[in-house]
This record gives structure tokens, sequence and C-alpha cells, in this order.
């Protein structure tokens, strides 16, 4: 029997995950710089939650992995934002924590797509959501907040990529334009863009088979369908960005891959020579209608979401040094005849914050040296029957190559004694 990982999912190995537990531990703390607090909600949810009536996004038309239970219909989570929103109206946030809420989320979520370098069909994401508030300043510090994830990764090839939508009005408006700039080219696009055009035109524009016709590279920009208050927000928020000296350049065929966004839609790309077609490094926008779609009042709200295996693949190809976490703080040699004694100092270690392993199988002193190296061991304490006896140990500091012979009560103390002479 040979049986392997399902078709675009993968397994991360203890000797990859330190570098995960590390960025993750990034993100938290840059999310809690600016305040923001986890939520975890399902990894499935009523299929409803995800499949809007007239979305034309590839996600929920072609990619999602749904299943029937008797009479109910369950998907698996293909995005983060849909749920956390229900979240948010169910549990009443939106009367229970000050506004706007400031959620962020990290876990798996699954898209049936074609894997490829940094695309997989099980991925992990994180994501933030501010709700509850609009405010051009808002959606800038939302563009910061992703933007230095990035920068303290060592990311530093990156694009900040910028686009309004308009409200509804303007967004009606253009997709009139769009309908009849299209419809002599229309039966020249492919099977998908016949269907936008009649859900959705605007996601024409983001077609990645046909993104290079004529019809599309020539389509009518949004800004001149835009209204007074919707061209005023985006000037406020690109305002913003200049006050935060974050570089953007502002791209009327970005369109993003969701239905539900209005005015500002946002991708940072990487330029780095490796990125490939896998450039999005994270992308978001502001939605209006998200929250009484779920039964909640009507308020705002604006996001973005970042591919953690494409983040990890960039922060390595730019030369970002992770910390190494395969060492050990003690590792206990144990001679014959000693009994539970390795185990009660390991625990004593242990109880003290110091990582530590011990011989359990019966293997020289020279094999257990050789261990103890591999490991990464910075301190070794030996134990034999005349240890056992005297209720004391030998212990040896591998860098200062100091040795000495203490007590079992003067073990903590020793290594931290060695502690401070190795910082």
């Amino acid at each position: 029997m040979n049986i392997q990982t399902p078709r675009g999912t993968y397994d991360i190995l203890p000797n990859e995950i330190s570098k995960w537990h590390q960025m993750e531990t990034l993100i938290r703390t840059v999310c809690d710089l600016y305040d923001y607090k986890e939520i975890r909600t399902p990894i499935f949810e009523d299929t409803k939650v995800f499949k809007r009536e007239n979305d034309s996004s590839d996600m929920v038309n072609k990619e999602m992995y749904t299943f029937n239970m008797g009479n109910d219909s369950f998907t698996l989570r293909p995005e983060g934002t849909a749920g956390v929103i229900r979240s948010f109206v169910q549990n009443k946030l939106y009367g229970s924590m000050e506004l706007p809420a400031k959620l962020y989320y990290m876990g798996e979520m699954f898209r049936h797509e074609r894997p490829q370098k940094g695309r997989q069909r099980q991925f992990n994401q994180f994501g933030i959501e501010n709700i509850g508030a609009k405010n051009p300043i808002i959606d800038a510090e939302v563009i910061a907040l992703g933007y230095s994830i990035v920068k303290s990764l060592g990311i530093d090839s990156v694009k900040v990529l910028i686009n309004t939508l308009g409200d509804d009005e303007s967004r009606k408006k253009y997709k009139d334009v769009l309908k009849e700039h299209f419809k002599d080219s229309i039966n020249d696009l492919c099977a998908d863009c016949k269907k936008r055009y009649e859900l959705n035109p605007l996601r024409i524009l983001d077609c990645k088979i046909d993104h290079n016709h004529e019809s599309i590279k020539n389509a009518p920009s949004l800004e001149d369908s835009l209204n007074h208050e919707s061209k005023k927000y985006f000037e406020e928020v690109l305002n913003a960005l200049d006050a935060l000296d974050i570089p953007y350049e502002v791209d009327d065929k970005l369109v993003r891959g969701l239905d539900y966004y209005t005015h500002t839609v946002f991708e940072v790309i990487s330029t780095h020579k490796d990125s490939g077609s896998q450039s999005t490094i994270f992308g978001g926008g502001r939605y209006d209608n998200l929250v009484d779609y779920f039964g909640g009042p009507t308020m705002s709200g604006v996001g973005f979401a970042i591919g953690l295996e494409r983040l990890l693949i960039l922060a390595n190809s730019e030369g970002y040094e992770f910390e190494d976490e395969n060492y050990l703080d003690v590792y206990i040699i144990a001679l014959e005849n000693t009994g539970y004694f390795p185990l009660e100092i390991a625990t004593l270690c242990r109880a003290n914050g110091f990582k530590t392993e011990f011989n359990v199988v019966e293997r020289s002193m020279k094999s257990q040296f050789k261990s103890a190296d591999r490991k990464n061991a910075k301190n070794i304490i030996i134990i034999g029957e005349d240890e056992v006896k005297n209720n004391e140990v030998t212990i040896k500091n591998i860098k200062s190559k100091t040795q000495v012979k203490i007590s079992v009560t003067e073990i903590i103390n020793q290594l931290d004694v060695f502690s401070e002479g190795e910082e």
C-alpha cells in the first residue's frame, strides 16, 4: 500500500514547522500592535455563507468544496471574510465590541484549482477585517498593516496596486458602460466572460484567459463613471497612503476576484524575479453590503487576506533569516542502572523552562554524545550509578567546555549560570 497526500495538499514536516511558528508569531505581534483581536470560525459553513445570489467569481462557481449531509449543504471555507462577517452578525459583535471591530483570522482554506507553486487546494491564510466604520484613513491603515508584515519578513521587492470601484451608483453606471463596450466583442471572449457579461461585467477585466484581448485592453476607465463622492473618497485614501510614505500605483483594471467589494480595492504584489505568475502577496478591499446581507445592521467593512505559503516562499527567496530553533538546552546521557532518575532530572529541567531530552534506549556513552551533538544540545548532564546513589549529576557546558559535578538541588542554578555565559 502506498497512500499519498491528495493532489493539492502537502505535509508541513517537523524540520519546516519552526519557520511557520516564527512567521505566525510575527503576524500576531503586528496585529497586537494595531489592536486587532483573533477570531476563529468553523472550517466548514452553510454553503449560503459563500454562495450568494448572482456571484460571478470563479471561487464561488468553480472552486468550492461543497458536500451534502441529509438536506443540508455545507462548504469547506474557500476564504475567510464571509465566515467572519457571519460570526460578527450571529454573535451580535456590532453591539458588544467597540466599533470599528478589528478582527483577524489564521487557518486553513480550501479551493479546487490547479495546484502550482505557492497555490494549493488546502492552503493557509491570514486575514483582517475592520468592520463598522467607513473612513479613507482606515483603508490606508489596513494596507499599512499588511505592508508592515511583508516588510518585517524581509520582503522588499513589493509594489502596491490600488483602484476604486466606487459606490453602488458609480459601479452600476460603469457596468452599463462596460456592457455597451463589450456587446460587439463578447462572443470572441471565453465562456466565463460570457457569464460575467450578464452577472458582473467588471469581472471581465480580471479574466486570466483573455486579458490581452483588445476589447479588454481598451476597455473604458472606471474613473469616468465615478461620481463626486467616490472620487473624493479615493483621493483621500491615496492622500493617507502618501502620509504613511507607502508607494503605490493606481491600476484602473484592478477589480479583485470577489463580487462584494466597493470603493477601495488593492493588491500588494511581488516584483522579485522568482515570483513568476504567483506574484500577488495579499489583496483585499472595502465592502459595504456584507453585514446587512447576513442580517446585521447596515455598516461598512474593509480587509485583506494573505496566503501564508506564498508569504513564506517569498521570505525565503529574499533571504530572511529565521532563527534556528533546532536545539536543546539540556541533553541527559543516562548510563546503565539509573532507573527513573534521568526522567526526574528531565522533568525538573523542563519545569524550569529548559528544553530537555534524555536517552531512553540502551546505547553507549559515545553514541549518546553523538545524539546530543545532532540535537545541538547546549548542555549535557551525565548520570551513572554513582550519581544516582549520591543524588548528584555531572553537567557540562558545550560552549565553554566547563564540566562540574553538583547536587540535584544545584542543577537549575548552574544551568542559569551557563545560560548567562552564552549571552
